[in-house]
């Protein structure tokens, strides 16, 4: 059997992962679902009106789409996080986005793509977008006295990963997003690009490798219970794995929401099986590049709302307490298990004015 591009990076560490699971089983209390957009209207030099046009399609039927699906356990409707691009940025594009967010279905988080950066170009980049969505728009939030943020890296080259070099550039990015007010990375599973870190179906601590050098998120230290923090920036990784569902050969699980890849029941089934846990609870991190209308087109028609009709009814099967969530309110749920407190006292809180 030929193995799938870069499975060197991976499969090893899947494979443990799956052989611990299944050695030491556990029957997870709680779900929390997150559904992360590499949100990206001007892609390809799209124009500005094609661009207004994707934006208002998602104001339109997103809501309407999350008012319609079942509620969770504290009767939230579902969530959406919009990664919003900083080379991207048009005043009008996110006062759309930001309409959604003030009706409490969505969210906005930072995104970035570049190329052969140099340290305080990008320290000025991240500063002035993030005060920017807060000033501007009323985005993002405040934890601790400072403004803080959700991070998935353009093209997955986060910490300067990829073998050429191309599409960062910049080494100890870990340690910058961290001093930058991140408060977790959402940038993996990046297959199947080089990029891909050597850490599967995990939320793990990962600290800035000695003298700077790439990829420090390879290696980590797992996130569990009343553990608190153990290194630089926590890393919120999506559901890596195979699935067969009927095929010969099996196919690459990434958690991805696409026109060439829907969400099915099966596919539910297995994002459960994979998804990372902490204690007790699991925490599935799903992606998609929503801006695209081929995937677009079948998401709001008819592919969103059977997912989270297809979510309730296997958390409802497997005697689950399902949560709906933002990065953010994720990020919340598994900061407090870290910390030793309970996930849900406090953490599901109104997006529209969550900490602001």
């Amino acid at each position: 059997m030929k193995l799938p591009r870069h499975a060197e990076i991976w499969l090893a560490p899947y494979l443990r992962d799956r052989l611990r699971k299944n050695l030491r089983p556990t029957r997870p209390k709680r779900a929390w679902v997150a559904i992360t957009d590499h949100y990206e209207p001007l892609c390809k030099g799209t124009s500005i009106e094609t661009a207004l046009g994707r934006v208002a399609r998602w104001r339109d039927q997103w809501p309407r789409i999350a008012g319609d699906a079942p509620r969770d356990a504290a009767g939230q409707p579902p969530q959406y996080s919009f990664f919003y691009p900083q080379e991207e940025y048009r005043r009008e594009l996110l006062d759309g986005i930001a309409e959604i967010v003030r009706l409490g279905v969505a969210d906005v988080e930072v995104h970035l793509h570049h190329d052969n950066e140099q340290r305080d170009a990008f320290i000025q980049k991240v500063t002035e977008y993030c005060r920017c969505l807060t000033d501007d728009h009323g985005l993002l939030r405040q934890q601790d006295g400072r403004t803080v943020f959700g991070f998935i890296h353009g093209n997955w080259a986060l910490d300067n990963s990829r073998p050429d070099g191309k599409w960062c550039g910049l080494n100890g990015e870990i340690a910058l997003l961290r001093d930058l007010g991140c408060y977790a990375d959402f940038t993996m599973p990046s297959i199947p690009s080089p990029t891909q870190g050597r850490v599967v179906n995990q939320i793990y601590w990962c600290t800035n490798n000695p003298g700077n050098r790439p990829r420090s998120f390879d290696h980590g230290i797992e996130a569990t219970v009343g553990g608190g923090r153990r290194g630089d920036l926590l890393m919120i990784t999506g559901p890596l794995g195979l699935r067969f569902a009927g095929r010969l050969m099996p196919r690459l699980e990434i958690g991805e929401l696409a026109g060439y890849d829907l969400p099915t029941a099966s596919r539910v089934r297995r994002w459960f099986d994979l998804a990372p846990s902490i204690g007790e609870e699991l925490f599935l991190k799903l992606y998609t590049h929503g801006a695209q209308e081929r995937n677009f087109e079948p998401l709001l028609n008819g592919g969103l709302a059977s997912l989270f009709h297809w979510l309730a009814e296997e958390a409802e099967r497997r005697g689950i307490e399902i949560h709906w969530a933002t990065a953010w309110q994720m990020y919340r749920a598994a900061d407090a298990l870290i910390q030793g407190r309970n996930s849900v006292s406090g953490t599901v809180v109104s997006v529209a004015g969550a900490c602001r």
